[in-house]
């Protein structure tokens, strides 16, 4: 059987690497430009060619996202941008609009092309068109279900990218008008400010300064309160239907949650190749707990069974055990017995740390006293992006993570 690729984000060149490390065939980045997420830290060109060349030492791919709907004065650099990827040759491009279909066919014609879940392909017809025009494979929309994923692919005869994993917008695949609305920044060119996570409440027009606050109860649930999509136990019945791409939704997030979604998904989807059955229920939970970990709401299987009851979040769950991005491993000092940890969040002796290596095992670290790069003892850190030593008594793997759980 054809292995399906995993498709993990990498909202700067840490995420990159992590995903890479963590069990990634491949990701997927922006550029400072014309990308849809413009708040990530996203790669220059010369950061993109750093990360295309760390994926390819690793017989990894790295595909780059030109989704926005452009608007005219958007076109005029184009041009130049698209021959900028042609000439480190990513292995990819993403693309929504049809306009900048066309330029990257004239303009970096030998690269690829995807079209991204923006297009709103729910049809085989739609899919073809898209074929028809060069595209190589297609995402699809996450408002799908599973026989009509299976149909597209089969009467279409073209590459198909789903879904897998990730947040999950209250409007048609990513088409919403909130964030322009309220913020003036719009969601269709990378800057959406997320409204739909805003808390809201109700103003009557002849009871000025009366507010009523928007509740749910057992019979109604809120469009602005989506569930988080995961596909976990689906992956079999993906696999036998010759998706060829799970993807994995988090330019936004944390390494913390690039590492663990590539960890568990990764994991998972060699388990299921290995031996050609689904999960046993001990293995799912475990896999389930490691992704609730890193969750901000619980999670929905979206539309993949048809029109889910559950696709709101209605009484606000909060998880049980969670998990914090404390730092990143730079390096081992094998003299003093030192990890040195790049911090990304406060932390100190007497917290329940964990670090977590590429190849799956989660290890835990009792940790009494920290050092700065002089030597000297710290009673935590503090400052971003500070590097720090702990004692450690085996050297660990530039790349693993540092975290926290909070129970």
């Amino acid at each position: 059987m054809k292995r399906t690729e995993l498709l993990l984000p990498a909202g700067d060149l840490d995420k990159l690497k992590t995903a890479i490390l963590f069990g990634a065939d491949a990701v997927y980045a922006g550029g400072k430009e014309y990308s849809l997420r413009a708040a990530a830290g996203n790669l220059s060109l010369p950061e993109m060619s750093e990360g295309l060349n760390f994926a390819h030492e690793h017989r990894k791919k790295l595909y780059v996202t030109v989704n926005i709907l452009a608007h005219n004065r958007d076109l005029k650099n184009l041009p130049a941008y698209l021959e900028s990827l042609a000439q480190l040759e990513v292995d990819g491009l993403i693309v929504a609009d049809p306009g900048i279909m066309r330029m990257a066919r004239q303009y970096a014609a030998h690269i690829p092309i995807t079209v991204s879940t923006q297009a709103n392909i729910t049809n085989y017809e739609a899919a073809a068109v898209y074929r028809d025009l060069g595209a190589e494979r297609l995402v699809l929309a996450r408002e799908l279900s599973l026989p009509e994923i299976i149909a597209i692919k089969e009467k279409v005869g073209v590459e198909v990218e789903v879904f897998v994993h990730g947040a999950m917008c209250v409007s048609y695949s990513g088409r919403c008008l909130l964030s322009h609305y309220m913020t003036g920044r719009s969601a269709n060119t990378g800057e959406c400010a997320h409204p739909c996570r805003y808390q809201y409440q109700l103003l009557e027009e002849k009871r000025p300064h009366e507010y009523y606050p928007i509740e749910e109860d057992e019979r109604g649930s809120y469009i602005l309160n989506s569930r988080d999509l995961c596909l976990l136990s689906y992956l079999p019945r993906l696999a036998e239907a010759g998706i060829d791409s799970f993807k994995i939704e988090g330019r936004m997030k944390s390494a913390l949650y690039v590492a663990v979604t590539a960890s568990v998904y990764r994991q998972a989807l060699d388990a299921y190749y290995q031996t050609g059955v689904e999960y046993s229920q001990a293995q799912w939970q475990t896999w389930m707990e490691e992704l609730q970990s890193v969750a901000t709401r619980p999670f929905t299987n979206g539309f993949i069974e048809g029109e889910s009851p559950e696709l709101q979040d209605i009484n606000r769950t909060v998880q049980p055990r969670r998990v914090d991005f404390c730092g990143i491993v730079r390096g081992y000092d094998r003299q003093r017995e030192w990890l040195a940890v790049e911090q990304r969040a406060n932390f100190g002796p007497g917290e329940d740390l964990q670090l977590m290596l590429a190849e799956g095992r989660i290890l835990n670290l009792d940790l009494h006293v920290l050092y700065d790069e002089d030597g000297n003892a710290l009673d935590r850190a503090r400052h971003a992006k500070q590097l720090v030593y702990l004692p450690y008594p085996q050297e660990i793997a530039s790349g693993s993570i540092l975290r926290r759980v909070i129970r």
